[in-house]
């Protein structure tokens, strides 16, 4: 009988501590909360970007993540070049996705030199990330949808060697993810990765990819089919950094 009580008395003591273990160990979060501002520059431009991002982890180990958020983006140049921005003119198809191969109709390419370009668009992000290790942290996001506002500025539309002045050239305000030149107003992609410095503080180098468009108001492209065309868009790749906090 002792050594029966001295059995279950081991046993009982040896259960209270795998379960006191247990309950010890931390559980993998079932979702990633951060915020961040990036800088970059590119050839006489450059952007800054604030942006909220909330991701749920997948996979077994919780390493790739799936989410959404809110970014702004100020843009800012120096006499920057637009391009016929409706796919129709610009490109040889126009299906979504496969518009990203296609070949480019520079026959149909006027050019809108705007002088001073700024734009600030408020977009709602799809993200996409991937934990590598504790230390860092990649991943790739778009704009989705949006609204921009910015600053009216004169520009210079060039269409088969003959210049007009554009007194008041705008920012196109509606922003809508289509896929290439599909797309509407101004939208900003980033690839990035990051090193966390802590639990809450990271760093991190981007690739950035912005699509910015403005319309004429007062000057317009006759396109071969003799519709008029008053959208004219910008594709700024540039690089740079940027500071994250976990919360």
């Amino acid at each position: 009988m002792p050594n029966r009580k001295m059995l279950f008395s081991a046993l009982s003591f040896l259960l209270t501590a795998i379960n006191g273990i247990s309950q010890d160990k931390p559980s993998i979060p079932t979702f990633n909360q951060f915020a961040d501002i990036t800088a970059t520059a590119g050839s006489a431009q450059g952007t800054i970007a604030v942006s909220y991002v909330y991701n749920w982890k997948t996979g077994d180990k919780k390493k790739f993540e799936l989410g959404f958020g809110l970014r702004s983006t100020l843009y800012s140049g120096t006499k920057k070049d637009y391009i016929t921005a409706p796919a129709k003119l610009s490109r040889s198809n126009t299906i979504p996705f496969v518009i990203v191969f296609a070949g480019q109709e520079t026959q149909n390419w006027d050019t809108l030199t705007v002088q001073r370009p700024l734009t600030n668009s408020l977009n709602l992000t799809g993200n996409l990330g991937y934990n590598f290790s504790p230390k860092f942290y990649g991943g790739v996001n778009i704009d989705l949808l949006g609204y921009t506002f910015g600053r009216n500025t004169s520009a210079i539309l060039t269409s088969n060697g003959i210049t007009r002045t554009e007194s008041k050239a705008k920012p196109s305000a509606f922003n809508l993810l289509l896929t290439g030149d599909n797309d509407l107003g101004s939208l900003n992609s980033e690839f990035f990765i990051k090193y966390k410095i802590d639990q809450k503080w990271s760093i991190k180098a981007v690739y950035q990819f912005l699509f910015s468009e403005y319309k004429t108001t007062t000057v317009f492209q006759t396109a071969p089919d003799g519709t008029e065309v008053t959208r004219f868009r910008n594709k700024a790749n540039t690089i740079g950094a940027g500071l994250s906090f976990n919360f």
